[in-house]
């Protein structure tokens, strides 16, 4: 399973208190935990209200619910109407990494992972020919690499 960063703006209208913030963040802390999700600390009464955003961390792959349960626990812990922001995913360099590149592409495909001659793993990557016409091989290369950070191949069926 994959881990997303879902960023939410929480006062981009600057009315809250800094007192208001500080127990919002500490409602959204108890709601979230409840939840099995994390809350990246931030002191949002320091921020710029444009900046006023916090940033949960939450298992899953389907963007969109991931992004309504955020706002959701937002709404509750801070009384205001949240803004969804960027949602990004962490990668660890597992094959599930691997498996969510792909499909953020449009594309599926088998994962080998194997240790290398010099300790590193290598990730053979198999892919169908006609998905390499809609998205260039050097682009999911580079994807792959970057997420996983280790050496892929990409081979063609």
């Amino acid at each position: 399973m994959r881990t997303a960063v879902v960023r939410v703006g929480v006062d981009r209208a600057g009315e809250l208190t800094p007192a208001q913030l500080t127990d919002g963040m500490a409602r959204l802390r108890e709601l979230a935990a409840t939840a099995g999700i994390e809350v990246v600390e931030n002191n949002l009464a320091a921020l710029p209200p444009q900046r006023r955003e916090v940033e949960l961390l939450i298992a899953g792959d389907d963007a969109a619910e991931l992004e309504n349960i955020a706002v959701s626990l937002c709404a509750k812990a801070f009384g205001t109407t949240p803004v969804p922001g960027v949602l990004t995913f962490i990668s660890r360099g597992t094959d599930d990494d691997a498996h969510g590149v792909l499909a953020g592409l449009g594309l599926n495909g088998e994962i080998e992972r194997r240790p290398g001659d010099d300790g590193w793993d290598v990730v053979n990557v198999t892919l169908r020919k006609s998905d390499l016409e809609r998205v260039p091989e050097s682009r999911v290369h580079t994807a792959l690499e970057a997420s996983l950070n280790c050496e892929v191949h990409i081979r063609t069926v």
